[in-house]
């Protein structure tokens, strides 16, 4: 239990013995970190939202967002690889939607947490 990066000692070493061990790892604090910084930028908000509400081609996502398809296209490119947002190809467009509902309870759950 002894950390050479603290430069304190444990006021109650009870609680660090048993929250360490409930810690995620490295690995999945990290992955936590970038889920968060790709929802962090408000424009990825933005589509996130839009298609929680309804599944879009980035021609209908531009019209309602006043944005380029190249921008919309650039920022479902980082949805997508982040696994926020899935594509299926109907003919020659392609309809966007949340990846799971997971992404759907986190915008929904974030949103009442700020009106409060």
């Amino acid at each position: 239990m002894e950390n050479k990066k603290a430069d304190c000692i444990a006021i109650n070493p009870q609680i660090i013995t048993r929250i360490e061990p409930l810690m995620p790892d490295k690995k999945n604090l990290n992955k936590l970190s970038s889920f968060f910084k790709i929802m962090g930028d408000s424009t990825r908000i933005k589509l996130l939202w839009a298609l929680d509400l309804s599944e879009m081609c980035v021609n209908d996502l531009s019209v309602l967002l006043n944005m380029t398809k190249s921008a919309v296209s650039h920022q479902l490119k980082s949805l997508r690889q982040a696994k926020l947002v899935k594509g299926k190809k109907i003919g020659k467009n392609v309809f966007y939607s949340l990846d799971d509902e997971h992404i759907k309870t986190v915008l929904e759950m974030a949103l009442e947490h700020i009106k409060e």
